[in-house]
């Protein structure tokens, strides 16, 4: 009988990518039970991965933590659609790519390959822009999500609530917010913080609502 260290690698690489999609579906079922340390543990799990794919795409650390945060807030707003089938990895990642590609195309960065694919616990990933074409469930998805997000931001304190529209929306940089409203640059990204902190948990009831 084989032991797990006699194994050939690759099966030990195939157990290994088992283990973990059990780990994250076992997350994910709690998560929407609202068992809020399994978002925690998502996120530990995921952040250094999403980050480090972030920032082959925007090399500013400041905008990549920033982006991932986003991910993250996109993901567990979109947490009931996620399909089984699939690696979470693959799918948090998609989001990831797709969002931080609006942000390029936006604040009109210098581009990046798509060709080259990235590797990641689950293989290698392709990156995949936006699917333009009319699909409604997608459309549908993507508008709950959306209404999801705008209505936590509503629901923010008026401070917190002004400085992630301004950040988000508004796409001001920090200093910009900093000038605009007389306020150390410190200060703002604490109220960032907080927000995106406060967003995650907003989320996480609405999610639980469903």
């Amino acid at each position: 009988m084989l032991t797990k260290s006699s194994r050939p690698k690759s099966e030990q690489v195939a157990q290994r990518r088992l283990d973990s999609r059990a780990e994250d579906m076992k997350l994910i079922g709690q998560a929407l039970s609202g068992n809020q340390p399994a978002y925690r543990a998502i996120m530990k799990k995921y952040h250094s991965q999403v980050f480090n794919v972030l920032f082959r795409m925007v090399h500013q650390r400041g905008e990549v933590e920033d982006l991932t945060q986003e991910a993250f807030i996109k993901a567990f707003a979109s947490l009931k659609n996620f399909n089984g089938e699939y690696a979470f990895s693959t799918w948090l990642l998609r989001i990831a790519q797709n969002n931080c590609i609006d942000f390029i195309r936006k604040k009109k960065l210098q581009t990046f390959s798509i060709d080259k694919p990235i590797d990641s616990k689950d293989g290698e990933i392709m990156f995949e822009l936006p699917d333009t074409t009319y699909e409604p469930d997608k459309v549908l998805i993507a508008n709950q999500r959306a209404n999801m997000i705008e209505e936590a931001i509503k629901s923010l304190p008026p401070k917190y609530r002004t400085v992630i529209t301004m950040r988000h929306s508004e796409e001001k940089d920090y200093q910009e917010i900093a000038d605009e409203l007389g306020v150390p640059i410190g200060t703002v990204k604490a109220h960032i913080f907080r927000a995106r902190e406060m967003l995650n948990k907003a989320l996480r009831k609405k999610i639980q609502q469903y």
